[in-house]
This record gives structure tokens, sequence and C-alpha cells, in this order.
């Protein structure tokens, strides 16, 4: 049993100070001791850094305590390309479509060694940042040239061992990828790497979710496929029967251009097409959906569904902005992903959300409730709609619940004096990681002071295959 004693704690009712939480050998919360009460959120952060006292099984004291957010959507292998995208390509009016192109001219250096070093690297990143877990929507399958790998789910199995070694949480998505398009057109060049029938899916699948079985207690493995444009629309009922009760995201209303092409090919734009035709309901994650008009946002809200907001990456992509004021407004659900990892931040992902509605609407506190503020709003939202959509017993502190939780630095200078919520708006408005002192992930102590326990070693293998791409390159 380990014991944290925190000063100041973020509960299902609210803050609590000098709360006690136990953790048991199998990384569950044990029980949550709370001597003051939710009335604790008028307690100052005490300014204790978190680290160890005394010898096992003593107290750690810790300062800020949360419950860990998920990071519920991720492309690892893409963290490698952070940096090499940011020139015009021959189009003048350079888009999302021609940063594919040169994603898929960077495919072809990489192999297994490489992903499971670039996978490692990135959880790492993740944990650092504040997050518990990872939602890894794994669609890179098979070798240069689209031919599979003697064991199917080879790259399956890499981002597993991955997650063996930073001891991140792990929602496994394997990704079923089949037509360039919705006209069926064949798959072209490095998406010859991703692509899958039905039939190779399952298999796959499978095989991906037999590897799972022999990880952590807490892994996951769920469905995805990639999106509307790219799976046959009688795939759905055969999709979704390969696990009725798990995770099951796609992409969704990303870009004009998406919007366009299945409004031209079917009648119907993306959200409109969907929901017409799926019972979308809790354990679905429709990831962007930058692309909505106010009835399909609404439509959307009401189903339960979680919708995965990449607000780095759709901003340096230049996908649109998600209309998270309505959407809140109208009780729908939100979690947070760092996508194609060109920054792995989750304050700045909260602070990007909330910035991009105050610009489009030319307001302040755009994504504050009558409640709560800002940071605290979006902050229990990504909580328990991560959670949600990684379909982890997590996003919570109490009894019961994987043990993933974060604590930060009440001796930072922005958070010392900060009281109950301004302390999340303070995270969400000028931190960064290096507010973060510790993370668990389902009881596994891999942030400590800041560091990641293995950094040293998981980042060596990193630079390593950095220099051999930046030699290809």
């Amino acid at each position: 049993m380990k014991t944290l004693r925190a000063d100041m704690t973020l509960l299902p009712d609210g803050w609590a100070s000098d709360v006690r939480v136990g953790i048991d050998e199998t990384g569950r919360i044990a029980f949550v001791e709370r001597p003051d009460g939710p009335d604790g959120a008028d307690g100052c952060a005490q300014g204790r850094r978190g680290g160890p006292v005394g010898a096992s099984g003593a107290e750690q004291r810790v300062g800020i305590l949360l419950p860990a957010p998920t990071n519920a959507h991720s492309h690892a292998f893409q963290r490698a390309m952070a940096g090499l995208t940011e020139r015009r390509g021959p189009d003048p009016t350079d888009s999302f479509w021609t940063w594919r192109r040169l994603m898929y001219r960077f495919l072809d250096r990489l192999g297994p060694d490489d992903i499971e070093s670039i996978t490692a690297f990135v959880q790492m990143e993740m944990l650092e940042a504040g997050y518990a877990c990872s939602v890894e929507f794994h669609y890179l399958h098979h070798q240069v040239g689209g031919a599979p790998y003697g064991h199917v789910a080879e790259l399956s199995e890499r981002i597993v061992a991955a997650a063996g070694t930073s001891g991140i949480g792990l929602t496994l998505l394997p990704v079923h990828y089949r037509f360039g398009g919705c006209d069926g057109r064949a798959l072209e060049g490095g998406q010859r790497r991703f692509g899958t029938d039905l039939d190779s899916f399952a298999r796959l699948w499978e095989a991906a979710a037999r590897t799972l079985g022999n990880a952590c207690a807490d892994s996951v493995i769920g469905v995805a496929p990639h999106s509307l444009r790219a799976v046959a629309p009688q795939s759905w009922p055969q999709l979704q029967a390969l696990a009725p009760d798990a995770p099951f995201h796609l992409h969704l209303a990303e870009q004009v251009a998406e919007v366009e092409e299945v409004l031209a090919a079917w009648g119907a734009r993306p959200v409109d097409w969907l929901l017409d035709r799926a019972d979308v309901d809790a354990r679905w994650c429709l990831i962007h959906c930058t692309q909505m008009l106010p009835r399909e946002t609404a439509r959307l809200a009401a189903t339960g569904a979680v919708a995965g907001l990449c607000p780095i990456t759709e901003s340096n992509l230049g996908d649109g902005i998600f209309d998270g004021v309505a959407y809140l407004g109208a009780g729908g659900r939100i979690a947070v992903g760092s996508d194609s990892n060109v920054r792995i931040s989750l304050a700045e992902e909260l602070r990007t959300l909330d910035y991009s509605q105050r610009l489009r609407d030319r307001s302040r506190a755009a994504l504050a409730s009558a409640e709560h503020s800002t940071g605290r709003r979006l902050y229990e939202a990504v909580v328990a709609g991560g959670a949600q959509a990684a379909g982890r017993d997590a996003g919570a502190i109490e009894p019961g619940r994987w043990a993933d939780l974060v604590v930060l630095d009440a001796e930072h200078v922005d958070l010392i004096g900060r009281r109950g919520d301004t302390l999340l708006d303070a995270f969400a408005f000028t931190g960064d990681r290096v507010m973060v002192t510790d993370v668990w992930a389902a009881g596994r102590h891999r942030v400590v002071a800041g560091r990641h326990v293995d950094r040293e070693t998981i980042e060596q293998r990193y630079r390593a295959v950095m220099r051999t791409l930046a030699h290809d390159l």
C-alpha cells in the first residue's frame, strides 16, 4: 500500500485539503480520507514539493493532487516529424493535404525498432506533461510498400512494448483503413502501410488483442475505422461486432474538403450521415469535428459520445475551430489528445481550445460556467471525457478507480497563493510541464520531481533514431 497526503486535492465534489489517498498493490485507489471535507477549497497551496519522505511504507507528502487525464488521440510516429513540415509545398495555398503528402513520404524511413523508440519517447513526454494514459489511434500496420509483416500485428506489438517501457496506461485502437476516398479508390504510396480489408483487419485486431492480453491489467483494446472516406459504408456492423463494448473511434468532419467529398458522394454532411445510420453512443469518440453546423453540434452532443479534440494539431494543420461553447452548453462531452504530437502539452491543449473560442467570438472566459472557472470546467471535462473515450476506469480520485494521478508543484511561482479553481486556471493559462512534479498511471509512479524515471534510456534511443532519420532525410 502506498499512501499520498496532499495539501490540496480535487475530489469529485470539490476541493479538499490535507487529504490522504491510498494506492493498493493492483494500482487502484484503495481509500480517500478527507479530514476537512470539501470546504477545504479556501486553503492556499502550501509550498510542499512532491517526493518520498522516510522509508518504504511512509506517507508521501505532495502539493496539489489531481486526477490525471487521458491523452485521447495520438499517432505516435508523427512526433519525429515535428518541425519538418513548416514550409510551403508546391501549392502556394498549402494545407492539411500537402502536409499529409509529406507525412506519407516520411513513413518510408520508419521500421519497427524506430516506431517502438519514437512511441516510448512520446509516451514519456505525455507522462511528464501530466497525462496518465495514451489512446493510440494506430494505423501504421505494414512494411514499406504495404506487405504485411510475418507477425501481422508486429507494429501493434511495438506500441504495447513501448507502453511497457514508459509505464503509461494504454488504450490501443487498431485502425481499419480500406480506401483512399469515398469513391473507393485504391491506397497509394505511403498509405499502403495502413491498408486492410475486413478479413485482414479482423486477423490483425485479434492478434493485437492477444498481445495486449499479456500487457498491464489496465490496458484496453478498441476499434477504429479511420474515417468515413476510408471505410466502406456497409462495413460498420462488422467493425462494431469485433468488440461490442469496447471504445470505438474515428476521425470525423475535420476538413472542409472532407465534408464536401462526403456530401457529394453520399448526399449528406459527415456528422449527419453518421448519426442517421449508426447507433452512436457513449463508447464512441469522434475526433476533431471542427467542421460542424449548429444542428450537427447539438445532435452529436445529445448522443453521449465524446468529441476528441486536438487543439494544437488542429491549429497547426489549419483544420478549423471546434464549437466548444455550443457543444458544452448542450451537455456534450470532450477529451483532448496530442494527435500529430508536434507539441505535447496538456496545459497548452486546454489553453488553445479556450483561446480559439475567445478569438472566434471576441469574448473572454468563453468556456467558464456559472459554477466553475474556465480551468476547472475544462480540466474536469477532459478528465471525465478522456477516461470515457479510453474505456478506462479512471477519471476521478475515488476508491476503486485506477490511480491515475498528477501532482502540481505548489511552490511554482505561478501557483503561490492561488486557491481552489484558480489553481487550475493558473495551470491552464500560465502553466506547462514544469508545474508537474509527479504522475502515477494505474499506481505506477513514472514521473518523480518532474522527470520520467527512465528518461535517460528512453531519450538516448530516441536520439539514435533521430540521427538516422536526419541522415536519411
